[in-house]
């Protein structure tokens, strides 16, 4: 018998889920380290993988109840591309929600620390695997939420950029590219997304003067999503509660994945060459199970229940 379950979620939104005659809320999973103990990876009952940032000051794991600004190195980023891979060839998986350990830090960004004692060498290839790190992220084709529980700034705002939805909890931080008072630009794609995002005026003003903005101000510029109210485990919930929406058998995956594609891919291209890659992925979805079983299911005037197929 199918039931439907409204969320109310901190920013007045409600939601409507078919349940199916189970309930829509889920827990948070339990977490394994990966290869280097500084990302954190599960997967919820209903298909959300979750990756969570975890390290101190200098890039290492975090140990008992330490708090870190969740600051990358190269090994980070390595976790961060496993764990990418792990949930992309994970069929169950329908969303990806990327998250930092504790109250205070998204993420930092890079560790200076890291920086202040390797050759220029290996810094650039620390922001050229960086790079194809975030691209990896921004390419899968399932969507990618991002839980700002906390300041993201440099490299933490770049991860997060890099992302599909990006929701912050409300009075927990700050965001911006500061890099500039390092005599530096934020090289992991900062300049690139950030202006694609907001536009080159504004992406440059924030960038030359390195000022942090409130994540009010963020939504306003649409570097944000929404800013939600509650404490840590209360946002964590809500997150993960609207991440569900989007999960089997409420939202047909592939379609998912190609509005993703013609979305990010798109405008990187001529016009009309966008409108042949929409018509060719449109093409490919008439095809799925998941359209028969949509189009079949509003002539039946009955909620569609999608396989992902």
């Amino acid at each position: 018998m199918l039931n439907r379950c409204i969320l109310y979620t901190p920013n007045t939104r409600l939601i409507h889920i078919p349940t199916y005659g189970r309930g829509v809320m889920t827990s948070w999973p339990d977490l394994e380290p990966m290869p280097n103990s500084l990302v954190n990876y599960g997967v919820t009952d209903n298909g959300i993988a979750i990756i969570e940032l975890a390290s101190n000051s200098a890039g290492a794991p975090l140990e008992g109840d330490e708090v870190g600004p969740n600051t990358y190195t190269h090994e980070m980023m390595r976790d961060i591309d496993t764990a990418v891979v792990k949930a992309r060839f994970n069929d169950d998986v329908s969303v990806i929600l990327i998250t930092g350990h504790g109250h205070k830090f998204f993420s930092a960004g890079a560790s200076i620390q890291m920086l202040n004692s390797v050759t220029p060498g290996f810094k650039y290839n620390f922001c050229l695997h960086a790079n194809e790190t975030l691209s990896r992220l921004e390419q899968t084709p399932k969507l990618v939420i991002c839980a700002i529980n906390g300041h993201a700034v440099g490299g933490g705002l770049e991860i997060a950029m890099a992302c599909d939805i990006r929701i912050a909890r409300k009075d927990s931080g700050k965001c911006g590219l500061p890099e500039i008072n390092l005599g530096v630009l934020a090289g992991t794609g900062g300049t690139a997304r950030l202006s694609r995002i907001i536009g080159k005026s504004r992406a440059l003003e924030y960038m030359v003067s390195g000022e942090l903005m409130a994540f009010e101000k963020a939504k306003e510029m649409d570097l944000i999503n929404d800013v939600w109210d509650g404490s840590l485990d209360e946002f964590r919930q809500d997150v993960l509660d609207y991440a569900g929406q989007f999960t089997l058998p409420y939202k047909a995956t592939l379609a998912v994945g190609n509005i993703k594609r013609s979305v990010q891919s798109g405008p990187e291209m001529p016009f009309e060459y966008h409108l042949a890659l929409e018509r060719e992925l449109q093409a490919a979805l008439f095809n799925s199970d998941d359209a028969k079983e949509g189009i079949a299911a509003y002539v039946d005037r009955r909620t569609p229940r999608f396989e992902g197929k």
